[in-house]
């Protein structure tokens, strides 16, 4: 795998290249300084992975992550001193399209080979996540149960990766305060960060934004947001819950594993909405959906930060709409009122 390192901290770089060195397939690219370096860089030898600082001169991490998604797409990592302080810079980040974050390694103390087999692992599921590929009657989906559409509360299932932070934020601004459908979120995300991702959002929408818990009930004008690498899933009619199972999937939360639940166990009306990110994740389970009879929107292109599972959506036929992201709260809206 070839690894770009963006650092401006001598000593975060020599922690980054000996973690690294233990491994015989992994490759350092290029170690760029600074935001732009790695902007020129990713231009010049795309790596598979990024490994991005956030706090550097010049062009910053965020920036950096919005340049490259722009003109060189590729995987990015946040590596950084103590994630948990810069939460809100790893949004960010995430909204311009990286996949995850981590704490910079140590090179010494008790806490060193703990944090190199974190930093490890996160590259390892980010590389299977970058080289799935799509086997054909792997995600079949869930068997529909044939309940009749009712007149109870409709929902709103959502999944995105890549860019999805800012994303959410736009479109959850976009729903009225008394949005009438319960709404449920699938975000790619490490369970560190669900519970300040779901404050973070919270304080973007009219929408009380809340973790989902074991056992919770999607409620009309609330948005839950799944909060652990296990997979939401309706475990039964309009029931929450999580599921390791299935464990060989490099996306954790998977959004097919929601979406088919939905398809399987929702009593109601729904629909699906499939947001900016990476891979394939999503795109099945929206064509389940929409199979179904619910109603299917995918962001288009030019909105999304990364086109990679809406692409896979409106390549299956599984989106009815696709639709800039500044004008899906409005179809949610009409889509909802509508009978």
């Amino acid at each position: 795998m070839k690894i770009g390192i963006v650092n401006d901290m001598p000593l975060a770089v020599e922690a980054l290249r000996r973690a690294l060195a233990a491994r015989h397939d992994y490759d350092v690219l290029w170690i760029a300084q600074d935001g732009q370096q790695a902007v020129d860089f990713c231009t010049a030898q795309r790596p598979d992975i990024v490994l991005m600082d956030l706090v550097m001169p010049n062009v910053d991490g965020i920036e950096a992550t919005r340049r490259i998604m722009a003109r060189a797409p590729c995987a990015i990592l946040i590596v950084t001193v103590d994630v948990g302080a810069n939460a809100w810079r790893v949004y960010e980040a995430m909204g311009a399209g990286a996949l995850d974050a981590v704490d910079t390694p140590s090179l010494s103390g008790p806490d060193a080979h703990k944090s190199i087999a974190t930093l490890i692992a996160k590259i390892d599921r980010i590389g299977a996540l970058v080289k799935e590929r799509h086997a054909p009657g792997a995600a079949t989906g869930a068997a529909s149960l044939g309940m009749a559409t009712t007149r109870d509360t409709p929902l709103v299932a959502i999944g995105a990766s890549a860019g999805g932070p800012a994303a959410l934020a736009t479109l959850l601004a976009g729903l009225p305060k008394d949005f009438p459908a319960a709404t449920v979120i699938v975000q790619h995300v490490d369970a560190s960060f669900a519970a300040g991702m779901a404050d973070w959002l919270n304080q973007q929408s009219a929408l009380p934004v809340r973790i989902a818990m074991e056992g919770d009930r999607p409620q009309a004008g609330v948005v839950l947001l799944a909060a652990t690498d296990d997979h939401l899933h309706l475990k039964l009619p309009a029931v929450l819950g999580y599921t390791r199972a299935p464990e060989e999937t490099p996306y954790r939360p998977s959004v097919d594993v929601f979406f088919h639940s939905v398809v399987a166990r929702w009593p109601a009306r729904a629909v699906g909405v499939l947001l900016t990110g990476m891979g394939r994740d999503g795109a099945i389970g929206l064509k389940a959906m929409r199979t179904k009879g619910y109603h299917t929107i995918a962001q288009d292109q030019a909105t999304s930060a990364v086109y990679g599972m809406p692409k896979a959506a409106a390549a299956l036929d599984a989106a009815a709409a696709i639709l800039p992201l500044p004008r899906i709260a409005a179809a949610l809206a009409a889509a909802i009122g509508a009978r």
